[in-house]
């Protein structure tokens, strides 16, 4: 029995935050979990800009309905549910996911929650646990899964270490500088046949 655990941004659909900040010109925003490890730092500061600049849940959400998933991204995808259970594994929001979840024909997604104020304003994040990513592994494994995981950032880091096998999927440099261990993939095609043969691996 096997499952593969996947990243969403970065590895299927763009960086929302990156979207954000080229759609209000706040370049601050363009920081993600590939940037800054420590995901409160990020969300922290995130929450902070967004309150300076007067930016509402309705304003991000906007800015996601204009996004699609990357190319080859719902192909690759489609390939992965014929061939093995799929969850995708994100520290985004509820409140960003959905018309993202549409797009790629809504394979199951477990992730953070945000509070809002009835003006729409964020006013704090709300995570589903701590280490989250990690602990969905574990998880599986408690129930004899055997897991192969992928993403592209810090954040995804424990969870690749956690999982049977581990790739990541066009990480920047910094990240495949300190985790040297991972297999690197820059495209589906790549990665495809990594994946594949983890799968076969397990049945073995």
């Amino acid at each position: 029995m096997h499952v593969v655990c996947c990243d969403l941004e970065g590895v299927f659909v763009p960086e929302i935050w990156i979207n954000v900040a080229e759609k209000t010109g706040i370049e601050e925003l363009r920081l993600t979990t590939r940037d800054i490890s420590d995901y409160n730092v990020l969300m922290r500061k995130r929450l902070g800009i967004l309150d300076a600049n007067g930016l509402k849940l309705q304003d991000i959400q906007a800015v996601i309905a204009t996004m699609e998933p990357l190319a080859g991204a719902l192909e690759f995808l489609d390939w992965m549910r014929a061939e093995s259970q799929v969850i995708i594994v994100s520290d985004t929001f509820v409140q960003f996911a959905d018309p993202l979840m549409q797009k790629l024909k809504r394979p199951t997604l477990f992730c953070n929650t945000l509070k809002v104020a009835t003006d729409g304003q964020v006013v704090d994040y709300l995570l589903r646990q701590p280490d989250g990513k990690r602990k969905v592994v574990e998880g599986l494994q408690s129930m004899n899964f055997k897991v192969v995981a992928m993403g592209d950032s810090y954040n995804d880091i424990t969870m690749l270490q956690k999982a049977e096998r581990g790739f990541l999927f066009r990480p920047p440099a910094n990240v495949i500088s300190e985790y040297p261990d991972f297999p690197v993939t820059s495209d589906y095609s790549e990665l495809k046949p990594l994946v594949a043969q983890a799968l076969k691996d397990f049945q073995t």
